[in-house]
């Protein structure tokens, strides 16, 4: 059943106003009819099987036919803080990230970039982004769409941390040096509603610079197993393992 994120909460008599592209994608692609349900998932995060009552030119209106009260949610808000790599790459990062339940995603310019954006094409860019992560979330049932923001500093995305008690990095050094264990045990302990802020490089990985920086601010190095994944690999292993974590072990 097709979700869509609502920017509004029903109304007194429990109805429902679907516009915009998710009305365009409701009519237009799914070609949905009177009679027909979808989930809607409102602004604090709450969801409902929703019955199609009206499609007029630009709108849809509906009603709550049942709430529903799974949880899809990570017991923890994990950011995901990427040095911008080559390509398409973040756009998969965003969009399998969003599949395995990060809450955020931070680009930064890492000194290993090559990319290089003026803000105009970075705005650009991270509204391409935010509509991935949408779909992503819509198609993976999730009851919230995760932040994207424009890519930042170094030195910005350590401010941004400044909020975060957990924090880690990954650093291809640690994995070389045989470090196993510093992942598992921040995961250990923390706790439902927590926060980590885990940072991984571009191509070629962080740099000592960067690693001695991030060390200084707090954040903790780990290494991610005994392989040298690729940048766009990195984040999803780590989220694969939280979810593995928090998820189906307890």
């Amino acid at each position: 059943m097709q979700r869509y994120f609502l920017q509004q909460h029903p109304g007194s008599e429990g109805t429902v106003r679907i516009e915009g592209e998710d009305f365009h994608h409701l009519a237009h692609v799914m070609r949905l009819k009177e009679g027909d349900r979808v989930y809607a998932v409102f602004p604090d995060h709450i969801s409902a099987e929703v019955e199609i009552e009206e499609i007029a030119k630009d709108y849809a209106l509906a009603f709550v036919a049942e709430w529903v009260h799974d949880e899809k949610e990570l017991p923890i808000a994990v950011t995901i803080a990427s040095g911008l790599p080559k390509g398409d790459k973040f756009e998969l990062i965003v969009q399998k990230g969003t599949e395995l339940g990060a809450s955020r995603f931070v680009p930064f310019h890492a000194d290993r970039s090559i990319v290089k954006w003026d803000e105009k094409k970075a705005a650009k860019k991270a509204e391409r982004w935010r509509k991935i992560a949408k779909e992503a979330a819509e198609q993976s049932h999730r009851t919230l769409v995760p932040e994207v923001d424009q890519p930042v500093s170094l030195q910005q995305l350590i401010e941004m941390s400044q909020a975060y008690r957990f924090k880690l990095y990954a650093f291809e050094e640690e994995s070389k040096q045989g470090e196993k264990t510093a992942f598992h045990r921040m995961l250990s302990d923390m706790k439902q509603n927590d926060k980590l802020f885990i940072v991984f490089g571009p191509e070629g990985g962080i740099t000592e610079k960067e690693a001695k920086k991030l060390s200084e601010e707090g954040f903790i190095p780990c290494g991610l197993g005994p392989r040298i994944l690729r940048a766009e690999t990195a984040p999803l292993y780590a989220l694969s393992a939280i979810s593995y974590h928090f998820e189906l072990m307890r």
